[in-house]
């Protein structure tokens, strides 16, 4: 555990060699990283971690309204104390995409690479009111009637799976990640969601870094393809495709460790055993 202003954050190290620290999105943990982890910490000193108010990062103060820079500053606060003053390699799927973007422009010493896999960048699209319209209906969607029907209402509108339940036939350790999820659903629907997607990264420093934006195999169907092709008309990049979906480390994990390898390559940034 590390402790945080407002805070006290669970984290995860595995594998040696130079540090990678993964980031997720919105309800997920450090669980969900663990295949992806496994395949990489034979080349990186993997760091994992589940963002504050979510699962077992819990909040030492009353819980409010999130915004991605604090969740940078935990990303910052967490290398200084896994890596001291080394660069990190970085990954950071969804929201974590985002945190990693506020963690290179405020913290650009401490990033080697970046990798955002489908960043939710709303505030950049030409309908962005209509979007935070949204997510307001899917807020009160959700006071009314709970979790599950703005969840539903959420993921259809975006394009993309909702969480699974959990099973009985499965895996204690995947049921207990699965119910942590299903609980971080209402953290993100009350404290996430509406605040995360008014940020708005620096340009300046994106287009400056050591950095690669990069999308999964389901097309442009969802709502997040459409964010990080926004995006990187706004930089003057390219997109790099990765294996999968939305999840794509976990269902297409052994693809997604390569291609995030030679990715990091292509930014200058290899692991102990790269070329």
């Amino acid at each position: 555990m590390l402790t945080v202003p407002g805070a006290e954050i669970y984290y995860e190290v595995r594998g040696s060699g130079p540090p990678l620290l993964l980031v997720n999105g919105g309800d997920g943990d450090a669980a969900m990283f663990a295949p992806l982890a496994g395949l990489l910490a034979d080349d990186f000193t993997v760091v994992t971690h589940d963002l504050r108010g979510n699962s077992r990062s819990r909040l030492t103060g009353p819980p409010r309204a999130q915004r991605i820079e604090e969740l940078g500053h935990d990303a910052h606060l967490l290398l200084g104390a896994v890596a001291g003053e080394e660069p990190a390699y970085v990954f950071g799927t969804s929201y974590g995409g985002m945190i990693g973007m506020d963690l290179l422009a405020r913290h650009p010493g401490q990033v080697r690479a970046l990798v955002a896999h489908e960043p939710f960048v709303i505030d950049l699209l030409p309908d962005a009111d209509r979007w935070h319209a949204l997510f307001q209906e899917v807020y009160e969607l959700y006071e009314r009637e709970g979790v599950d029907p703005a969840m539903l209402r959420f993921t259809t509108e975006i394009g993309v799976d909702g969480p699974p339940e959990p099973a009985q036939n499965l895996p204690v350790p995947v049921q207990q990640m699965l119910a942590r999820i299903r609980a971080n659903m209402e953290t993100c629907l009350a404290y996430e969601l509406r605040s995360f997607v008014r940020f708005r990264p620096d340009a300046d420093a994106l287009r400056g870094g050591p950095f690669a934006l990069v999308v999964g195999g389901e097309g442009p169907k969802t709502l997040l393809h459409r964010t990080t092709r926004t995006l990187a008309e706004w930089l003057g990049t390219g997109i790099v495709e990765f294996p999968g979906g939305h999840v794509g480390f976990l269902s297409h994990t052994a693809g997604f460790a390569g291609a995030l390898r030679e990715v990091f390559g292509a930014t200058g940034a290899t692991g102990t055993n790269g070329d």
